[in-house]
């Protein structure tokens, strides 16, 4: 296979300095991108120095708090969010470079390639020569050798992955609607019929230019919210959500796509072959359950009494906003609720976002 090339002009190009206030782009249900400017202004005024986001997802949250000089701790359960982490939080000065580029587009005559996405995917998300280009990528992965070089990658390619997705999600075998030749009220099928090199370097270029070193030593973990060790003067929640009839938001289901490249060697161990989009098996989360989440709040937030606390929420979820007040109260906080209208994509309906902050 010949090296795939797309319009790339200057992105291959190592940026050493980016004076923007940007933050990185995300398709992700729920995320805050379009938020962080309030959360900033609804936080600034605590004295605070040290950040915890328990649930980082895409990271703009924790971007931000880094990019105001912030020590930031970034934490995701999920692999793959993790190393979106761990390219943009913890690392501050690894780039890509053209040689990195060239070693993960092009097809290594002495490696010995897996063809399980090929194999396994077929006719679900993409197509068969899409199935072996990222074959191919992942696998060419672990010659980056260091580790923010591959995660920085790693993030490029899943925001690849996302934008070739009717939905941005991996919730359904649907890979008919890219292919069929009909009129369409919604999605963009130039995007998803341009080729995967040409938007893996697109991203490669952005998250090379989101790279920022904020003086601080910052850090991204991969641990459940309640493992997590240490002290923070403020801790950020913004967790799975969960409607109050019931219905709730799971990354996994939605995302486990991204966590099978992250886990590529094992990723048929994870597999739910029963189902017809081949998602993961379900793991135990208290978040996704509606008869646990309370519960799951109480200890949460019991376990970073110390701390400020921002809880990121809308105002009809499980717990409701009042039983979130009712909880910082009980541990002697100060609690104000500040709100926002806003509408989520994907959704119909506008909501109010809530920020509960306990101090």
């Amino acid at each position: 296979m010949k090296a795939a090339r797309g319009k790339t002009k200057n992105q291959l190009a190592l940026i050493e300095e980016w004076a923007s206030e940007s933050i990185p782009s995300t398709r992700y249900q729920g995320s805050k991108a379009k938020l962080v400017n309030w959360i900033w202004e609804c936080t600034k005024d605590f004295e605070f120095d040290t950040v915890l986001d328990i649930f980082g997802g895409t990271g703009v949250v924790a971007y931000m708090y880094k990019r105001k000089g912030k020590t930031v701790f970034y934490n995701d359960y999920l692999r793959s969010n993790y190393l979106v982490g761990l390219s943009l939080i913890e690392n501050n000065t690894v780039r890509l470079t053209n040689d990195d580029l060239e070693r993960l587009l092009r097809w290594q005559p002495d490696q010995d390639y897996n063809d399980f996405i090929s194999k396994t995917f077929k006719d679900i998300y993409y197509t068969d020569e899409e199935n072996r280009w990222l074959d191919m990528v992942v696998q060419n992965m672990p010659r980056l050798g260091d580790r923010y070089k591959k995660a920085l990658a790693f993030n490029a390619l899943f925001q690849a992955c996302l934008v070739k997705r009717p939905f941005n999600l991996f919730h359904r075998k649907n890979l008919y609607i890219r292919l069929a030749n009909v009129s369409r009220s919604f999605g963009n099928k130039a995007t998803w019929d341009k080729p995967f090199a040409e938007h893996f370097c697109n991203f490669v270029y952005e998250v090379n230019g989101l790279v920022y070193d904020n003086g601080r030593n910052n850090k991204a973990l991969n641990l459940e919210g309640f493992d997590i060790e240490g002290d923070f003067d403020l801790v950020y929640v913004d967790p799975p959500y969960t409607s109050r009839a019931g219905v709730t938001v799971d990354y996994l289901q939605f995302y486990h796509f991204l966590e099978g490249l992250a886990l590529y060697e094992t990723w048929d161990r994870h597999i739910d072959y029963r189902s017809k989009h081949l998602c993961f098996k379900r793991r135990d989360n208290p978040w996704n359950d509606p008869e646990r989440i309370r519960h799951a709040f109480r200890k949460l937030l019991e376990r970073f009494r110390d701390s400020i606390i921002v809880v990121s929420y809308r105002e009809d979820g499980i717990p409701s906003v009042a039983e979130i007040v009712e909880y910082l109260e009980a541990l002697g906080k100060k609690v104000t609720v500040e709100t926002l209208g806003y509408k989520y994509v994907l959704s119909n309906n506008r909501t109010m976002e809530v920020l509960v902050i306990g101090v």
